[in-house]
């Protein structure tokens, strides 16, 4: 297993590389056989405004997957425990999901056309950064709406962009602020707010989901 630590406004010392190591081998550690790499990101965040908090940031690369989990406290040490403890259930998670696909029967889903979508924020305030900060590039391998989900609850985001298996095009699945998850993708305006997958038939849109579990 491939375990990569990186720093930003930190210098990573041998104790906290130690550190780390013991910490997250032992999280992952009866999952190494589905483990491909960890990443580990550490950095601290300075604001005069607010205390300066510590974050530390775990990605997982599991047979194509990508699970992660992210922690930030006033003490790197704590936020280190914390991600190690929340990565371990995330990788439990994943393993039992695997354990009842292969036993169960995939179930299927109605797709339903997705309606344009007119607020994405709610009632937050948007807020725009000053700059780029950061560039993460990954592999999208097709996939249907409901692997994108389950890949959702596994990265631990709002939202997950991936490539749909039926149509081949960037759709983004993301949770509603009422409850349940929507799907955006492109739109052809010669159908009517309709995409067309392949063979004219129409492409997966919002779908109905089980309430999705708590970490």
């Amino acid at each position: 297993m491939k375990l990569v630590i990186h720093g930003k406004n930190i210098e990573i010392t041998d104790a906290i590389r130690e550190y780390v190591h013991q910490k997250i081998e032992k999280a992952v550690s009866h999952f190494q056989n589905i483990t491909n790499e960890v990443d580990v990101h550490l950095s601290v965040a300075r604001n005069p405004r607010i205390n300066t908090r510590q974050a530390a940031e775990v990605t997982i690369y599991a047979n194509g997957n990508v699970i992660r989990a992210e922690e930030s406290s006033e003490n790197l040490y704590a936020s280190i425990d914390l991600v190690a403890d929340k990565i371990s259930r995330q990788l439990r998670k994943y393993k039992e999901r695997r354990q009842e696909h292969k036993t169960q029967p995939i179930p299927t889903n109605e797709a339903v056309v997705a309606e344009p979508v007119a607020d994405l924020i709610g009632d937050r305030t948007p807020e725009l950064p000053g700059e780029v900060v950061r560039t993460k590039y990954f592999s999208m391998p097709p996939m249907t709406v409901v692997e994108a989900q389950e890949q959702l609850q596994l990265v631990g985001h709002d939202f997950y962009m991936f490539r749909n298996a039926e149509t081949g095009e960037i759709n983004v699945i993301y949770e509603r602020n009422h409850g349940g998850y929507g799907v955006i993708q492109p739109r052809n305006p010669n159908t009517n707010g309709q995409t067309n997958g392949k063979n004219g038939k129409t492409a997966q849109g919002n779908i109905s989901m089980p309430e999705k579990s708590k970490v």
